[in-house]
């Protein structure tokens, strides 16, 4: 016996934009009057893919389009993709909250579905109510649900509250017992959306673990969405890569990342200054290029970054290159004027010349920064000032994580030495 137990074929969802409301009908009536006379949905051969960035020429966007994979039992399947790229939509396609446009899924097993805050649950229901209600959905008898309470409710831990209405419930409280009813009440198929999001680190270790361990000692079988590559990288066996709608990649979940983090490889980002007036007497300002040590179309922040500005001295000047640097929230971080070890700026000749700036791996956190770059004569007189020149966003290095998922806090976050000697 195959040990398949999700196969999707050629799963389309179309959705129509706008005020659904405003001819709906005609749309209808026009449908089931293509399909009374044996003919196919007219508005299945139109559409677009659903890039929500721009405006498009119709009404109707593919949310998914000719999906087609399988999972094998015991497998944890990461699925990624930007926001709005169709994975939550697949998710509840699987989960039978909404029906595919075009395309059939076979499931083989009992599936419990994670996808928002409040997923299954009734608000005016207790904790101890909503267990047994999802227990009852799942087809589990009484008792089975009984000789899993104790165990859901520790999970959890929300004892105090567990005869409470689960419309009281802070939606930390709501996605801890909700997870803890997904994955204690034997569903052989669990799905989990970005909801453990919702949750502080130290829970979402706990679930991490819990669908670990599910899979591999249960044998059972997870689909997780995430942003968090980390936690991906932690539990999944294998990712899947969904690009507006389309999967663009199914493999083994490093290769899986490392195509959504580099999407294309990287040429040197360069700005040219020869066609726009960036003149002075004495200087001319020609092109500025940062670069950083990896391939990825981002930099990660164990990159080691590379300014250079090359410029044209008129005369003899006394030449101070300075780089400053803010971050998101438009923070002054630091100013990094170029003196040489004697305290003292670059004397140039008349010509070509170019300054590079050399930034060191490990000093940046994850985030976006702006570099703006000045040229100074002597220590005050600014001739070039280009605010912004560069507006860069740094990932994450998987591999310097440890087991800590959230984020770190301060506006760098610099690999210093450390020794641990006993005394």
């Amino acid at each position: 016996m195959s040990n398949t137990v999700i196969k999707v074929e050629n799963i389309s969802k179309q959705y129509r934009l706008g005020d659904v409301g405003t001819g709906a009908l005609a749309h209808d009536l026009n449908k089931w009057w293509h399909k009374i006379r044996g003919k196919e949905n007219p508005y299945l051969k139109i559409g677009e893919v659903n890039d929500r960035a721009t405006k498009g020429e119709s009404d109707y966007v593919w949310a998914l389009k000719d999906i087609n994979f399988e999972v094998k039992q015991g497998e944890v399947l990461g699925i990624i993709g930007r926001n709005g790229a169709g994975k939550s939509t697949l998710l509840k396609i699987l989960s039978k909250t909404t029906t595919p446009t075009t395309g059939s899924i076979k499931i083989k097993g009992r599936i419990a579905s994670l996808l928002e805050v409040g997923t299954g649950f009734h608000p005016e229901l207790s904790g101890r109510e909503n267990i047994f209600l999802n227990g009852a959905i799942l087809g589990m008898t009484k008792n089975e649900i009984k000789s899993k309470f104790d165990e859901i409710v520790d999970f959890a831990g929300v004892e105090r509250y567990i005869d409470t209405p689960v419309k009281r419930y802070s939606s930390g409280m709501y996605v801890r017992l909700a997870f803890g009813v997904a994955a204690h009440l034997e569903p052989e198929i669990l799905i989990v959306d970005e909801v453990l999001a919702v949750g502080d680190a130290e829970f979402q270790k706990k679930c991490l673990g819990k669908m670990k361990d599910v899979s591999i000692n249960q044998g059972r079988t997870v689909l997780f969405v995430s942003h968090n590559l980390l936690a991906l990288q932690k539990i999944c066996t294998r990712g899947l890569l969904i690009k507006q709608g389309c999967i663009i990649g199914d493999g083994a979940l490093d290769t899986i990342i490392n195509n959504y983090v580099g999407d294309n490889l990287y040429l040197n980002k360069e700005i040219h200054y020869k066609d726009v007036v960036h003149k002075q007497d004495k200087l001319i300002l020609i092109k500025a290029t940062i670069n950083w040590s990896s391939l990825l179309k981002t930099p990660l922040i164990s990159d080691t970054l590379e300014i250079d500005i090359v410029f044209e001295t008129t005369v003899f000047l006394n030449i101070n290159a300075t780089i400053i640097i803010h971050t998101q929230n438009d923070d002054h971080l630091l100013s990094c004027p170029s003196i040489n070890e004697d305290g003292r700026i670059y004397p140039l000749d008349k010509g070509k010349h170019s300054i590079k700036c050399i930034i060191p791996k490990d000093f940046f956190n994850t985030g976006t920064y702006s570099f703006s770059l000045l040229l100074v004569q002597d220590y005050a007189n600014v001739l070039i000032n280009k605010d912004k020149a560069f507006v860069i966003e740094f990932e994450e290095d998987l591999k310097k994580r440890g087991d800590y998922l959230g984020n770190w806090g301060g506006m760098v976050r610099p690999m210093w030495e450390w020794k641990n000697e006993k005394i």
